[in-house]
């Protein structure tokens, strides 16, 4: 950014206070600088020589979210939406507001069906209405949107694996397992898609299955102690003690205190405490 434009655009509105314009533009510029205080009092400013000026609410409104004040950041992008009943991002915004903050998940369906008679071939707005209906537990609707938001970007991770969810809560997992490995072939390297495979075919009893997919989550995180814990059941209940042993070990290495004890509690994992060479390592780390 030009240094030299805020001290100009200072001099301008010392000249013409009662220009929205300036302080419109000089809102976005302390925008930028981060300096959302002043931005606040600058967009404010504007509103007060243009109370109808819809972009001064909207961005009034996100500098309002960046602050962490929902409620107001609420009532600006209603103020903006009021003033451009037609214009798409005060009620998309809105929507996301709802759904991230204050939980409304109808009243998110209601901002993001107005932002989509303005966008009806958008994806974000789309898949964010899918949320709203996942989140409500109305798993027909929800799919219904991320299949719209697919028909724009038909491979979009996040679409395919929200489906695996809506699947995954409907208890339908050999469709979750499906949607899920669609999420994984867009995102090879993406660690939640492959564990949330695992969980499903590790419920499923499918041991040899899991254990397949939960190393490809490994590959993808090799730090995480939740799929090595896992792979230390499935072996287990194989009866591969030293692959159990071995996977184990890992798992609380990586969580500590708190996987020993899943671990000390889980009758699958029962005979791995009788090995002397685990019970050594539990010493060493001072957790038998």
């Amino acid at each position: 950014m030009n240094p030299l434009k805020t001290p100009t655009l200072y001099r301008e509105l010392e000249s013409r206070p009662d220009n929205y314009k300036s302080w419109y533009e000089q809102g976005n510029i302390l925008t930028e600088k981060e300096d959302y205080q002043q931005a606040l009092i600058s967009y404010e400013n504007a509103l007060f020589y243009y109370p109808h000026g819809y972009w001064a609410w909207y961005r009034r409104g996100t500098i309002l979210e960046k602050l962490k004040r929902y409620d107001e950041a609420m009532e600006s992008y209603q103020e903006a939406s009021n003033s451009q009943p037609n214009n798409y991002w005060a009620w998309y915004d809105a929507g996301c507001l709802h759904i991230e903050e204050s939980k409304d998940y109808p009243k998110a369906i209601e901002c993001f069906q107005k932002a989509l008679e303005m966008r009806p071939r958008d994806y974000w707005a789309w898949y964010r209405q899918g949320e709203a209906w996942r989140l409500l537990g109305n798993y027909t609707q929800a799919l219904s949107c991320y299949d719209k938001a697919l028909e724009e970007r038909p491979n979009d991770y996040w679409a395919w694996y929200r489906r695996g969810d809506v699947f995954r809560d409907w208890k339908k997992p050999q469709e979750a397992l499906e949607n899920y490995s669609k999420a994984s072939v867009v995102k090879p390297q993406d660690y939640w898609a492959w564990y949330q495979q695992g969980l499903i075919l590790q419920d499923l009893k499918q041991y040899n299955a899991a254990i397949i997919i939960y190393k490809k989550a490994l590959a993808a995180e090799p730090d995480d102690e939740h799929a090595y814990y896992n792979l230390a059941c499935c072996y287990a209940i194989l009866g591969l003690r030293e692959d159990g042993l071995i996977n184990l070990q890992e798992a609380i290495k990586l969580g500590g205190q708190k996987y020993y004890r899943l671990a000390l509690s889980n009758p699958d994992l029962g005979d791995l405490f009788e090995d002397d060479g685990f019970q050594r390592f539990l010493s060493e780390l001072k957790l038998e």
